[in-house]
């Protein structure tokens, strides 16, 4: 490391400190202005409980206190409405806009910890935003930059040697999934208002997910691969892990808490939508940063390769252009907020019954906006897949994939190999795609008959439960906390339901596969090491077998890390339909080469 670099690591520290400082320097205090809520009828009784637990004239020196009391609050007015609403509603008044409901909650608290906000955070959002995001973003580039002078190609500099890349042992691993599971679970339940139901339905299909993989398939092989260097854990890896484990739950579930965050990059929303900073423009902000950043690195890592270049560029591109600026100046155009790269089911939300009535009534735009999206699924997701497999969107396109291969790269090594993960795998990823299915059906069911249960299960509660275990908890907690701990490609690999329908049309109906030229292979073991998706390369290699696996999104640095050339991507219509179902073994006898089906 020279001294560019140590200057850009310790710049970039000192904005990390500041960024997750931020939300302890500034004071609260609640004024009838700074109480967002436009129900008068909620807005009333708020305040009146408010004054009599005594914030109106209180300031608080965290938001966790403040919120304390702005829950207390919220609260008797809940329960003061509740009981006028048995007595009978103002006329014209619905109960639905009566009542005050626990969603209403939420959002009252966070847009009113915003404003309530003051200090040097609310008041200098531009400083801090130079000192966090500035900073971060100089410290990076002077991290990164000098590697442009290093000899280009693949380097082994010690990965499972390194605190940071070198992943957890096994039983840790174990230990650390175990209890990210329980506690979303728990949390689960008080999420929904303490109905269990949900939770316990997850706990037996993960429950029979694992006797298939144990019992019935019998997968009790670890091998050939584990993640993690044996007897040593990457300590600044799991302290990586936990910072980002505990922002997606702020971000999801506690955003009253990171307002600070939010005030910091109100100057940025302002300018492009004229609109201040949510939570959502926070991660949108710092999600294309962070890929524009790091994309930089995989350019300098992976310069020797023209295909990773070009890939990177790519998804550079669709993050920045596409879903975080396009979007946001929709809104400036008073038109619907719509990511165009964004396609169901892993955008489960397009269904929905808001969505569509907002881009029904939004006029010609929102109408090509939903036909866009219907031709995608339908149509675009299947031909373009059968040219050039899933790697033209989970490789190309994909902000969750263009996040994985930036900021996940340095944790690929990390992917667990074996069997029983593959077997996991290919049964957990499609019950997601199931779940997702039978949720938009019962949408669409309730939004076209007006009703709002199925079979007297309520389809409100079935998506909100999707939204909570697999959008939030699985896509974020789990599929992004998780890089340093097991990978940058868990949701990928695990529960991305648009990767399980791609993969599904790439093994049976695709072109694209990865050629071996498996006299070639030195067995360096390269391949499988830097295959994000947990595929054995090595072992297909030995085999001068073709890699047809749904699972492989196309990323091809197998290809770009290989030292002889052996492995090459290709789109090859001859044997569409056979190559998925016959392993194509090469086997020499008698000094001749010949292909076995086996």
């Amino acid at each position: 490391m020279n001294i560019l670099q140590k200057i850009g690591l310790a710049l970039f520290t000192i904005a990390l400190l500041i960024f997750l400082l931020a939300n302890g320097l500034d004071s609260y205090r609640l004024s009838p202005e700074n109480l967002s809520v436009k129900n008068e009828f909620h807005k009333k009784e708020i305040l009146g409980a408010a004054q009599q637990l005594g914030m109106m004239e209180k300031t608080y020196g965290s938001s966790f206190a403040f919120n304390g009391d702005l829950k207390k609050a919220m609260h008797t007015a809940q329960q003061v409405l509740d009981e006028k609403a048995k007595q009978g509603l103002p006329e014209g008044v619905s109960e639905w806009d009566y009542r005050l409901g626990d969603w209403a909650m939420k959002d009252y608290a966070l847009q009113t910890t915003k404003l309530s906000a003051t200090g040097p955070v609310a008041d200098n959002p531009l400083l801090f935003l130079l000192l966090t995001f500035g900073l971060g973003i100089l410290g990076g580039l002077l991290y990164i930059v000098p590697k442009f002078g290093e000899l280009p190609g693949i380097k082994n500099n010690g990965i499972y040697h390194n605190p940071m890349t070198r992943g957890l042992k096994v039983g840790l691993r174990g230990a650390f999934l175990g209890a990210t599971i329980l506690g979303v679970l728990v949390f689960g339940m008080f999420y929904l208002g303490g109905g269990w139901l949900w939770s316990l339905l997850t706990v037996i299909v993960g429950s029979f997910i694992a006797w298939r993989v144990l019992i019935k398939e019998k997968s009790k092989e670890e091998k050939p691969a584990r993640s993690a260097s044996p007897g040593i854990t990457g300590w600044l890896g799991v302290l990586t892990g936990v910072l980002l484990i505990g922002f997606y739950v702020a971000l999801y579930w506690a955003p009253q808490h990171i307002t600070a965050w939010m005030h910091i990059v109100d100057p940025v929303s302002k300018m492009l939508s004229g609109n201040e900073a949510s939570q959502w423009f926070l991660y949108g902000l710092l999600y294309t940063i962070v890929v524009m950043v790091m994309g930089i690195r995989m350019i300098a890592k992976y310069r020797h390769n023209k295909y990773q270049i070009i890939r990177t560029f790519s998804v550079m591109f669709f993050q920045t252009a596409i879903a975080f600026l396009l979007p946001e100046i929709l809104v400036r155009l008073n038109q619907p907020y719509y990511d165009f790269k964004n396609i169901w089911p892993l955008n489960y939300s397009f269904f929905f019954d808001y969505n569509l009535d907002n881009l029904i009534n939004s006029g010609g735009l929102g109408i090509f906006m939903l036909v866009w999206g219907i031709v995608l699924i339908v149509i675009g997701v299947p031909v373009i897949t059968y040219f050039f497999g899933k790697r033209w969107y989970c490789s190309w396109v994909c902000g969750c994939g263009g996040l994985a291969e930036t900021l996940g790269d340095p944790y690929r090594q990390l992917s667990d190999k074996s069997l029983r993960a593959w077997q996991y795998e290919r049964w957990i990823i499609h019950a997601v795609l199931a779940f997702a299915v039978v949720m938009t059906l019962m949408v669409l069911y309730t939004y076209f008959t007006g009703s709002h249960n199925v079979l007297f299960i309520s389809s409100d509660t079935v998506r909100a439960w999707y939204g909570f275990l697999i959008s939030s908890a699985f896509a974020g907690v789990v599929g992004t906390g998780f890089y340093p701990l097991m990978g940058n490609r868990v949701w990928c690999r695990f529960g991305c339901p648009l990767a399980a329908y791609l993969g599904l049309v790439q093994k049976f109906k695709s072109r694209f596969r990865i050629t071996v030229n498996g006299g070639q292979c030195i067995s360096c073991g390269n391949c499988s090491t830097y295959c994000e998706m947990g595929i054995d390369v090595r072992a297909y290699a030995q085999r001068g077998q073709d890699i047809v696996r749904s699972s492989c999104v196309g990323c091809g640095v197998c290809s770009a890390v290989c030292p002889r050339g052996v492995l090459r991507l290709e789109n090859n219509a001859s044997d569409v339909q056979e190559r998925a179902n016959d392993l194509r073994v090469i086997h020499v006898k008698n000094g001749e080469l010949e292909i076995e089906n086996s």
